[in-house]
């Protein structure tokens, strides 16, 4: 999920209270624009010496960072750390702090980022549908023309910005097609989300306005779709429409649930998928010999390291850098450290994913790596719902991009680049490229 609104446009320097004193190393700074352009470092020196590790993050809000791998899944795995925010013992200056901005207001807050069981298995069980492998597998087609349309605006450039004119695109078009907006209002679903990346390190309001618009957009559609709703469901029928069924059928979701579902999976959906494809083409990029190896696979027409690259791509460099979310309900013990009732837990997935205790070479890339359980998109009930979808759309992009555009290179020095600056997400800002033009 995204929540890289949690954070200012230029990270505090907020150094982190020392949890766990055995070491006399000096603790790394965490949230500063160095610590954004490779945090690796910084998170190599918590598994070492601070593996769960409480910290003032940049919005004032004190939390737990969990950095080692086995603490990260037993974390992510734990009823007593729930996904709502009403457990958290916040004190008045972090009020609203831990969510995306403008949830509340917009009545968008019962989402499955945010809900616990028995609502959480209720809600994911009518949206699971959406996202099996059979109905993955009917919409790569669609996956694949979008592909080639958004190379096709930019091939006989020579140059583009993969960001901006392909990797934020791709799934934005994708997933309104998936939740049945009309294409005729899907460049408005593009500036929204445009808007909150954007902002998502700067201040809160320009995201909440963008959400208060969503939610307004959402309620409209869901009563234009409920009144033109067939009596019985089509072959390929639309993700809200499917929730709507489901609502007038004794499934006994809510007006408010049905748009805080449409909304989430948008706003979910868009930017891991982003960051996947712009941190997964840079890698390679860097990696001139393991790119290579998939490009001349992937043009023998074979299938197998393109599907391991993406799953070492989601371990070596994730879209997700720490999990959402988790306030404990009572007290627990993780990591040796004792978690009072209230307080927030984050799971460092980028850290936990480059854990050498469950890695062997967690800083290098190696696409045919086989042992590879990553926690990109986390582990137990909150496992991330459309990461089928993510795959796909990860697959399809690097491998078009490779095979139609074979000589992409960086265009201007890769210390050039920045991070967004924020607390959830990892992801560029800009991916200058250059190539022959014209393929």
């Amino acid at each position: 999920m995204n929540a890289s609104a949690n954070t200012p446009d230029a990270p505090a320097d907020a150094s982190p209270s020392d949890s766990n004193s055995a070491s006399t190393s000096p603790a790394p700074e965490l949230f500063t624009w160095e610590f954004a352009t490779d945090p690796y470092p910084a998170y190599a020196w918590l598994r070492e010496h601070a593996p769960v590790h409480r910290t003032r993050l940049p919005s004032g809000v004190e939390a737990w960072l969990v950095t080692r791998y086995a603490d990260a899944r037993q974390a992510l795995a734990d009823a007593r750390l729930s996904k709502n925010p009403a457990h958290h013992d916040e004190p008045a200056h972090a009020k609203g702090k831990t969510g995306i901005p403008g949830e509340r207001k917009a009545e968008l807050m019962t989402h499955l980022l945010n809900i616990d069981p028995p609502d959480h298995t209720r809600l994911r069980r009518l949206v699971s549908k959406a996202f099996t492998p059979r109905r993955v597998a009917e919409f790569a087609p669609r996956v694949q023309e979008l592909t080639d349309h958004l190379i096709d605006r930019f091939a006989e450039k020579g140059s583009a910005d993969l960001i901006h004119d392909f990797a934020f695109p791709l799934p934005i078009y994708a997933i309104c097609d998936l939740l049945g907006v009309p294409r005729e209002d899907q460049d408005d679903f593009r500036d929204w989300a445009g808007m909150m990346i954007r902002h998502g390190g700067g201040p809160r309001g320009g995201v909440a306005r963008s959400v208060k618009k969503m939610r307004g957009y959402l309620a409209e559609l869901i009563h234009r779709k409920r009144q033109a709703l067939p009596e019985h469901p089509t072959p390929g029928e639309d993700l809200i429409s499917g929730l709507i069924r489901a609502s007038d059928h004794g499934e006994h979701l809510t007006e408010n649930e049905a748009a805080a579902m449409a909304f989430i999976l948008l706003f979910a959906g868009f930017e891991t998928t982003v960051n996947l494809i712009g941190n997964g083409m840079y890698a390679l990029l860097t990696h001139p010999e393991q790119r290579a190896a998939l490009q001349q696979s992937v043009a023998a027409g074979e299938t197998g390291l393109l599907e391991t690259g993406v799953e070492e791509l989601l371990r070596y460099d994730g879209p997700v850098e720490l999990a959402t979310w988790r306030f404990a309900t009572e007290p627990v013990v993780l990591g040796g450290q004792h978690i009072a009732p209230g307080d927030p837990v984050l799971v460092v997935l980028a850290a936990a994913d480059r854990d050498p205790e469950r890695f062997d070479r967690p800083d290098t890339l190696d696409l045919t790596r086989r042992d590879n359980q990553h926690l990109g998109y986390g582990h137990g009930i909150h496992y991330c719902l459309g990461a089928p979808l993510a795959r796909l759309e990860g697959q399809t992009a690097l491998a078009t991009l490779l095979t139609r555009l074979p000589d992409l290179q960086l265009a201007g020095d890769s210390a050039d680049l920045r991070w967004r600056g924020g607390l959830i997400m990892r992801g560029l800002r800009t991916l200058p490229v250059e190539f022959t033009p014209g393929r």
